[in-house]
């Protein structure tokens, strides 16, 4: 057995100190050296895929199980997207920090001290991502998953902005108990299944109701990471006083994290309270869709804009999960993907645009920056116009796979209720573009402000992150098949059509 898996999960972690120290000598060299190790977990990832369809590295873990790392048709989108805003946001995070770290530190000694707790932490939440993504075992999942959370804590909590103290122990309180709800649902399907690793669960000798109940548990839990409408409080204030790279970790990598689990936990191990449950699924994340995107419509703040903006597509990862209809399902996995493209692009022009004005965030302050930031301005678009769906771009493919799906799967299941709530979320994208172009205008198109005249485009380390994504945005609109071609299959035997 090849230990492919485990070196992309566990390297990160371990090489987490050395890149402490090397910061601690030169911030730069930090950054570079993560986005290596990002990387090299990436051509892992990659090469995993040449080996196995679908490849599982399999360890012995007692007395829990076993210890494992699966990269099949679910699991790779969702690590590969990780591990390229990983590797991408550590480059931008060079002169980004430099920019904010400096406003509060005294000395270079300082900066590089900080420098190298940024990405000590960076690397230890990238690896919590990955992990949760590939692992096997309920207890493997959960400790992975609280990786996450541990790291991006000390992240707000040292690096952010306003009232950062407060924001990050909500953030912190509010997914912690979300991680405890899903943590009781994990260990009653692994008692009552007599297995904790998930390819060996079977739910046919738990009563429904306790199916029920544990479904409920897991979905409400993995709603808070979700950041689904009633259990989002916590989103926007996190995700809006973050340092900006973490932002676009936090927005198009982990939230959505949520939405695979949703997929591995109730698809795969409890299928007949998925099927039970799916209307009240759609209808809370068509509530999800709508409720974001009316607030995004109101915000001032750009990154606040943008935090609602991800609760808003977050409703639509939900809306697809509960198509139940493989297609449907397939076109939620790739929203995770565009709008990881999408809000990532989005969240580097809203940190380009604090870094080259000096702080300014308000929307009602800006005006004309297309003049001065055309790269950005560029980028902007791109990012907006993928969240609406606009062809060639990725966005427009996931979201016609995930309408499409959810009309099929209420034409399937004779459904009169799901045909409409999905009528009615199809409508819902009009909402999407109009805060995306709107924000547009206000920003990038009009009159520039005086203050701002002497505004000039980033260095390479800003702009040359946004092109590469720009890039991918379009090569996945074009080319579909680089994330649906294991997709699809892998869906399609647990959702048969028909």
């Amino acid at each position: 057995m090849a230990a492919i898996l485990i070196q992309a999960v566990f390297l990160p972690i371990i090489l987490a100190p050395v890149v402490y120290f090397l910061s601690k000598r030169n911030g730069k060299l930090g950054g570079l050296s993560t986005f290596l190790i990002m990387l090299y977990s990436l051509i892992l990832l990659l090469y995993s895929t040449s080996l196995g369809d679908p490849y599982v590295e399999t360890y012995s873990w007692r007395p829990i199980g076993n210890f494992g790392l699966n990269a099949d048709g679910l699991s790779i989108p969702f690590a590969a997207m990780i591990a390229i805003l990983s590797a991408t946001l550590a480059i931008y995070s060079i002169p980004y920090m430099s920019h904010r770290i400096r406003e509060e530190s005294k000395n270079e000694e300082d900066v590089n001290r900080r420098f190298a707790l940024y990405y000590m932490l960076y690397l230890l939440y990238s690896a919590g991502m990955f992990g949760t993504v590939l692992a096997t075992n309920l207890i493997q999942f959960y400790v992975f998953f609280e990786l996450m959370l541990v790291p991006s804590f000390f992240l707000i909590a040292e690096f952010g902005y306003g009232d950062r103290s407060r924001i990050s122990f909500m953030y912190f309180i509010w997914t912690h108990v979300g991680a405890l709800i899903l943590l009781a649902g994990l260990l009653a399907i692994g008692f009552l299944a007599g297995s904790f690793n998930i390819a060996d669960i079977s739910d046919a000798g738990i009563a429904f109701n306790v199916r029920l109940w544990i479904a409920a548990a897991i979905t409400i839990g993995l709603f808070v990471k979700l950041a689904a409408f009633g259990l989002h409080i916590w989103l926007p204030h996190a995700h809006a006083e973050a340092p900006t790279p973490i932002s676009a970790l936090l927005s198009p990598a982990m939230i959505g994290i949520g939405g695979y689990a949703l997929i591995r936990l109730l698809l795969f191990v409890i299928p007949s309270a998925y099927m039970a449950t799916t209307l009240a699924i759609a209808i809370w994340g068509l509530v999800t869709m709508v409720y974001g995107g009316l607030m995004a419509v109101t915000q001032d703040d750009i990154k606040r804009l943008l935090a609602y903006s991800s609760i808003s597509q977050m409703g639509y990862v939900i809306f697809g999960i509960a198509s139940a209809y493989y297609v449907g399902v397939s076109g939620s996995v790739f929203q995770y993907v565009s709008h990881g493209t999408a809000k990532a692009i989005l969240f580097m022009v809203a940190g380009t645009i604090i870094m080259q004005t000096n702080g300014v965030r308000s929307i009602k302050e800006m005006g004309g920056l297309s003049k001065k930031l055309p790269i950005t301005a560029i980028a902007a678009m791109v990012g907006f116009m993928t969240l609406f769906g606009v062809p060639p771009l990725n966005g427009f493919q996931s979201e016609w796979m995930l309408f499409y799906g959810s009309f099929a799967g209420a034409i399937q299941l004779a459904s009169s209720g799901k045909m409409i709530i999905t009528g009615i979320a199809l409508a819902t994208t009009a909402l999407t573009a109009g805060y995306a172009l709107w924000t547009m205008k206000r920003v990038f198109f009009g009159n520039l402000p005086k203050n701002l005249e002497n505004v000039k485009e980033g260095g390479l380390m800003v702009t040359g992150p946004l092109i590469f994504l720009v890039i991918l945005t379009i090569i996945l609109g074009i080319y579909p098949s680089l994330v649906t071609e294991r997709l699809i299959p892998t869906l399609a035997n647990v959702l048969p059509p028909g």
